[in-house]
Formats: C-alpha cells, structure tokens, sequence
C-alpha cells in the first residue's frame, strides 16, 4: 500500500472495478492491500524428512511468548501470570485514561498498566509488519497493540495503534476496532498492516517493538492476560509468477469440517450481511472445530434458531471490527481462534506450497488469503480481490485440496484445485484485475491455528517455519 486509506475503501473499489467480468463471490479479506462433515481429532503425523526451510531474506515472525521473553519487556504495572501458557496481567495501573468509543459514542474512564517488548532487529529489513496476538480479555477490559519502528535511514516511526481489542462486545466493552487515518509521510496503517509508502525509495523498516496496554474499569479485579505478542514483518520482491513447486509430501487430507459462507447470505447486516463477507470467520470456525473446540449453546443463544450453522455466525460477530466494517481483519481473526481452550493463532507469510505440504503432514491446515480471476483458478467459479480459503490436505498428484467456503452449500465446499493455479494466486505479490490495471496479491499470507502444546512434530514443523 502506498497510503493509509482503510482496506474497505481499497475493497469497494476493486469490486467495482471486477463488475460485470468476473462475479467476486468472497471477499472478507482484500488481497489487493497487500492482500456439514463432522468434527475427527487430528490425525497423527508421521516424522518428516528433512526440512526445506523458509527464506529468512523474506519473512520473519517474531513473538514474545515464554516466561523468559516476558521478563525482557518493560513493564510498567504489569506482572507475570505464570503457568503453563505464561503471559502477562494487569497488576498495579500505571495510570488512568479516559476513551471516547468512536462506534458507541460513549467516553469512559479505564485503569490501564503496559508492557513493552524489547527492540526486535528483522533479519532483512521490511516493507510490511502485520502484528498479531492471543489474550484473554474478561467483560469489561481491553486491550491495544502498538508498534514503533526505526528506518534504514535512522528515523523512528511514531507509535501506530495496531487493534484496539477485546473478545466481547457487551454493554460494558468498547468495539474492537482498527485506526484509520495513520501515516507520517514514509509509512502508513491500511487496516492492520503498516507498510512503506514508497518501496522503490529503498527505505525500509529496520526494527521495531510492540506495545501492550492492558485496560479494566477503575477498582475492578478483573484483569487482560496477554499469551502471544508477535509481528511478521516482510520484504517480498514484486512479482506475477512465482516459480513452481514440486509435489512432495502429498496424498494426504485432514477431516476439517465443511461450512459456507453463502448460506449465510443477508443475515446480521450488522455484521456486514453474511455471505461473500464472510469467509474470514467461515474458514476460522472450520478450523476451530477441527482442533476439537466450539462456542456453547449459551454462548450461540443470541442466534436467529431458523440459521443454519449458528456458530459461523457467532464467529463473524467476534471477530468483525467496527473500523472496517467487516470480518476480514487478519488479527482479529487469529485472535478470536485463540479465545478457545489452548488454542494459538499467528498471522504470517509462507515462501511456497512446501511449507503447506509440511504443516498438513503434520496435522495442521492452514487458512489461505488470495485474489484471483475466474479465468486463473479452474473450478472455483467466481472470481475475487480478496478471499479466504482453508487448504486441508493435498492428491496423490499434489493437486490442493481446500476447503472454500465460497460454495453454494456445505455439501460443495470440498473443492480439488490446480497446484500450479493455486501455487500463483497465492504467493505473487502483483496481478493485473478485469480491466488490466495492476493490483496487489497477498503474498502468501496465512492464518495458522494450533495448540497451545502442539504435538512434537507439529512443535518442529512450526518452529523450522519461524514459529514459536
């Protein structure tokens, strides 16, 4: 991106644009910014072979999750909450300050406290910082993600609000939301990436670190607990081909169950209307569900009885950000997949379908973002400036075998795409819409969800794939 206009803007516009060519049927997430089957427990996996490791001069995630990495960080009223899954907690407020809601209109006052990480040094300097975390936020409490950076020409970034988070949205809560409208002249926020403005200029992202501030009512006792506090950054070469991979660890599906997004079509207007909004929290649900985890019917309540699949519904409430006004917001996605039990959520890039091949031997799918023409992906009817998909498993032939949740019907969603098509829409940074102007891809932008203890072949497929 090469300004700070709001990803729904850029969406809107791309939409318009692929009008009448070609019929964009999913489109929660824009690529062009960047970018009923039963529940079975995850098969295990058998030990991989040698690993064929990502490019670190592209993409590096980074994240503060064990107790060693919280005590390196600057707390200022924060304390450890140990543990299994250590983190940290609002201990002492550091201080107190009012907050004036822009979607509720309502201004209140909120103890907070802050932790802020050390100075992370990307291992090639970026273009693009996507952060992401996981936290349990209990009603009436919050919490805000910033990031501050210095360039390769020595200036620092100011500190840009990343999310403004909580996983509820009662009376007490404010509504989680992106913050539209930050830049200073060499970067700027789309939503929830900060990118470079100008990439052809050389400058470059050098380093940065991440803010936590942890927010409850004053004199409460409830308190945020921060898990995972993490950021991709990445520098990706302009491209609109990526070379081809070759079919390795194949032959192999997860049983991941089956939603669309269509059937969803015109429910919860305030919630961006269901249907081709929705495949961010369809492919979410999907996945949570394949690792065993599901909302309560006490928690499914508020839903209209006569809706089928109540729980995609119940994702796309939590995980709809009121700046945007839609359901695509990449960390609030993984950050609702980690509300349920020992679940963890990251927002990444992979450099190839190897890196796929590798997680589903492993047991874990992976949700996709891309954009693509009817004409680039044979089978999939439609076209999109932005969508997610989840890739569950791969053919004998090493063809992707995904579950789309752009499909009429639960029972359509299973869909065998081509390795070569699917490889390019995915991970090429630039392609050309309808008309022939020249647009962003994602990239190879991806959500992975997976236990908090994953199983030790999943712990060293992740950890070689730069996530810890």
């Amino acid at each position: 991106m090469t300004s700070s206009a709001p990803r729904r803007t850029v969406l809107a516009a791309a939409l318009a644009a692929a009008a009448g060519v070609a019929t964009p049927s999913a489109q929660a997430v824009d690529a062009s910014r960047r970018p009923a089957a039963g529940t079975a427990a995850p098969a295990t996996a058998t030990t991989p072979d040698a690993p064929a490791r990502r490019s670190k001069s592209l993409v590096d995630y980074h994240a503060w999750t064990t107790t060693a990495d919280w005590t390196k960080g600057h707390a200022k009223g924060t304390v450890l909450a140990p543990g299994a899954r250590p983190g940290i907690r609002l201990a002492r407020p550091a201080g107190t300050s009012d907050y004036k809601d822009p979607h509720t209109g309502k201004t209140t006052s909120w103890e907070y406290a802050t932790w802020t990480s050390p100075v992370h040094r990307l291992g090639t300097p970026a273009t693009e910082v996507v952060a992401s975390w996981n936290a349990h936020t209990p009603p009436g409490t919050w919490i805000a993600v910033a990031l501050r950076g210095t360039y390769t020409d020595g200036g620092r970034t100011p500190w840009y609000v990343m999310g403004r988070w909580t996983s509820g949205d009662g009376d007490g809560d404010i509504r989680r939301t992106s913050v539209d409208d930050q830049k200073d002249g060499k970067s700027s926020i789309s939503t929830d990436t900060f990118a470079i403005d100008t990439p052809a200029s050389g400058l470059r992202l050098a380093s940065y670190e991440l803010r936590v501030t942890l927010y409850r009512k004053p004199g409460g006792t409830l308190t945020p607990t921060v898990w995972r506090l993490g950021a991709m950054g990445s520098d990706l070469p302009d491209r609109f081909e990526v070379p081809a991979s070759a079919p390795g660890r194949v032959g192999r599906e997860l049983v991941v169950p089956r939603y669309s997004q269509e059937i969803h079509k015109g429910q919860y207007p305030e919630y961006d209307n269901g249907g081709e909004a929705w495949c961010s929290p369809t492919s979410s649900q999907m996945i949570v569900e394949y690792w065993g985890r599901k909302p309560t019917q006490q928690q499914l309540s508020w839903v209209n009885p006569d809706y089928a699949d109540p729980q995609v519904c119940h994702a796309a409430r939590y995980t709809f950000d009121y700046q945007y006004e839609g359901c695509g917001n990449w960390p609030f996605s993984a950050a609702y997949a980690a509300t349920y039990r020992d679940l963890q959520g990251v927002v990444t890039r992979l450099s190839s379908l190897t890196d796929v091949e590798r997680l589903i031997h492993a047991g874990i799918p992976v949700i996709t973002s891309q954009s693509f023409l009817k004409t680039e992906l044979d089978g999939a009817g439609y076209g999109t400036p932005g969508h997610l998909m989840t890739v569950v498993g791969f053919t004998e032939d090493g063809d992707i075998i995904a579950n789309d949740p752009a499909s009429p019907d639960n029972a359509a969603v299973r869909r065998i795409y081509k390795r070569r098509q699917w490889e390019n829409i995915w991970l090429r940074t630039k392609r050309k819409d309808a008309n022939g102007q020249v647009k962003s891809g994602s990239g190879g932008v991806c959500y992975l969800y997976f236990p908090a203890e994953p199983a030790p072949t999943q712990h060293r497929v992740l950890a070689e794939l730069g996530i810890r």
